[in-house]
Order: C-alpha cells, then structure tokens, then sequence
C-alpha cells in the first residue's frame, strides 16, 4: 500500500490496534554511555540513539512525535539528527506517522515559512501548532489537506490553566472549550485537524471529547507526567481509535543501559497491555 497522507497512516495504525505513539525527546546527556562511547558526534549519537528506539518499537506503535526543541537544542548537528531520523521512519516504516512536536503559530507569512520548513523540508506528516494567533495565523498549516494539525487545546503542563481556564465569550466556556468548538466546527473545513490535551487533565480531556466528536486527539502525559492510561482511555477512546496517546521519558529512557532499546519496547508493549485491556473492558 502506498500510504501517502497522515490519515491515511494513522487509520491503519489504529485498525491494526495501536493507539500509543513514542515521544523522541533526545536528550544527550540521558544517552546511554555505551553509545556515547561509539559516537563522538551529536548528530552520530542521537541519529543512531533514535533509530535504536524506532527499530525496537515500530512494529508495536501509532506514530513517532520528534519534539523539535532536543534537536534544535544541539545545533545544526541537532537539526541534521532530526532530518535524517524523519528520513528513516518515511524510508523504513512508511506506515507510521510522523508527528514534530514544535507548537508553530505565527502571522501569516511566517506560518508560511514554518509549514514549508515542517512539511516540505523535514518531512513531517503532522505537526503541533497553537492558536492563540487566531485561524488566519495558521491557515498555511490548514490548508495542507494531507497533513495532520494538532490544535493545543488544554495541556497538560503546570500552570496551563492559568489562561486555558478562563472563562470567555457568551457561553462562559473556559478558553480550551471555545478552542475546541472554533477547531471543531470552523478550523476543521480539511478534516485535518485534531487537538492536544493533556492525559493529566481527564476531566478536561472528556469535556473536549464531548464537543468535537470522532477528531483526533493527541494526548501527551503518560508516563513520567503522571498521566493515567487507563482513565484517559475510558474517556477519550472511540471504537476505531480515536485517540494518539503519548508517551516519551518513559519509553526512550527505561534504562540507561546497554539494553535501552530493549527496554524501551518492554514499557511500550506494557502500556499497549494496559490499553488493549481498558478497550475492551469498554
């Protein structure tokens, strides 16, 4: 099958049962030493770091959500690193989604920029942007009818709800909610939207669910957040999926050892344990 859109790769994964994507967060000093001791270069050591963890879990996850900011962090062998790591899933496993993590949102012409630099150059087939520049800020992102566009909505960071709690407009909705209805019912004209909420807030996580129906929703926070996967799933799940369940720290870093990649597929197989016994307990 040639899979060429981001729904097109995100409906197989979820029909083949997997609602759990691998964050790759790619800290250097968190590398293990014994790659460090093979690899003088950062663009060595995290391009061969991150293909360890994808090779180990690719048969077992939804997607991979790269957060462009580890990369970015080291330089241009940082940004080469990230290139060649979404060259490698498009090359070897061009049935998984690539998610850049990136939080994009800008006036027009620069969104412009940053969707040809997400899309055309790095290759992602989905991306994060936030909204608070309005529609029109990110309509580059939204006319990319192949691409995924995940809406920030309600994160699940510290501190997130001292705007996205506010209450706005007539209905007195806190601003995540009207996000969520402007995405849902104005934003989504391309059916290439979704939105990110936080596995911390369950809650909040079901109050979306109820207003934008069968969306997409990219929920990081599982893991070393706090996030609990089974309630998340219990509110947020749909019977086709439905859901991009995010787990990065711990996954890629269940040990710092020789055996990291192993490891890695260890706590990735035990959250798809978890997640398949709260579906069908649905």
């Amino acid at each position: 099958m040639d899979y060429t859109s981001f729904q097109e790769k995100l409906k197989t994964r979820w029909e083949d049962g997997y609602i759990i994507s691998v964050g790759l967060d790619p800290v250097v000093s968190k590398i293990p030493d014994t790659l460090k001791r093979e690899h003088s270069s950062v663009f060595d050591l995290i391009r061969v770091f991150d293909r360890a963890i994808i090779d180990a879990t690719a048969d077992v996850v939804c997607a991979f959500k790269p957060n462009s900011a580890f990369y970015e962090a080291e330089g241009i062998e940082g940004l080469k690193a990230l290139k060649a790591t979404v060259d490698y899933v498009h090359k070897v496993y061009p049935n998984i989604p690539v998610i850049l993590d990136a939080k994009r949102g800008d006036i027009g012409s620069t969104s412009e920029a940053y969707a040809r630099s997400v899309f055309d150059e790095l290759g992602a087939d989905a991306v994060t942007v936030q909204p608070y520049l309005g529609q029109t800020a990110i309509q580059p992102f939204l006319d990319r009818k192949d691409k995924g566009i995940f809406i920030l909505a309600r994160t699940s960071n510290e501190g997130a709800g001292e705007f996205q709690d506010m209450l706005v407009g007539n209905s007195n909705q806190p601003l995540y909610l009207h996000v969520a209805n402007q995405v849902a019912n104005t934003w989504n004209k391309n059916q290439n939207c979704g939105l990110v909420v936080g596995a911390t807030v369950p809650d909040e996580l079901k109050a979306v669910r109820d207003i934008v129906g069968d969306m997409p929703l990219l929920i990081p926070g599982v893991g070393v957040q706090g996030g609990d996967t089974a309630r998340v799933i219990e509110v947020s799940a749909l019977p086709h999926g439905g859901i991009i369940l995010n787990s990065s720290r711990g996954v890629i870093y269940a040990s710092p050892e020789a055996n990291f990649a192993e490891a890695a597929r260890s706590s990735l197989v035990a959250l798809n344990n978890i997640a398949s016994a709260t579906r069908v307990k649905k």
